[in-house]
């Protein structure tokens, strides 16, 4: 059975800092491209950061590049992503989603098979 468990998430003044966690199970972690997404109330799902099966390639929507770090520890199966200068802006649920398959830039939530339940992650001004 495969989980993905996001944890780490909270409420933080705008500026703030957070770490995603988001750990694996029933799945070969190293053999798949992870990746943040994330949905604000009435909002689409949107990519946030994704990170390759090696872990050298990594690529960030335009929104969050420079404040958020996306990296993965394969030895740990756990993906995470630091979140820096935190905006109202970033809030909402943040999901990690994992392909065995090849993924665009461009993050889209179809070619994700497998997602965790999410974290709520709120920023307050």
């Amino acid at each position: 059975q495969v989980q993905l468990v996001e944890s780490g998430g909270g409420s933080v003044q705008a500026g703030g800092s957070l770490r995603l966690s988001c750990a694996a199970s029933g799945i070969t972690f190293s053999n798949y491209n992870m990746a943040w997404f994330r949905q604000a109330p009435g909002k689409e799902r949107e990519g946030v950061a994704g990170i390759y099966t090696g872990g050298g390639d990594t690529y960030y929507s335009d929104s969050v590049t420079g404040r958020f770090t996306i990296s993965r520890d394969n030895a740990k199966s756990t993906l995470y992503l630091q979140m820096a200068s935190l905006k109202p802006d970033d809030t909402a649920m943040y999901y990690c989603a994992a392909s065995l398959w090849p993924t665009s830039r461009n993050m889209r939530v179809q070619d994700y098979t497998y997602w965790g339940q999410g974290t709520q992650v709120t920023v307050s001004s």
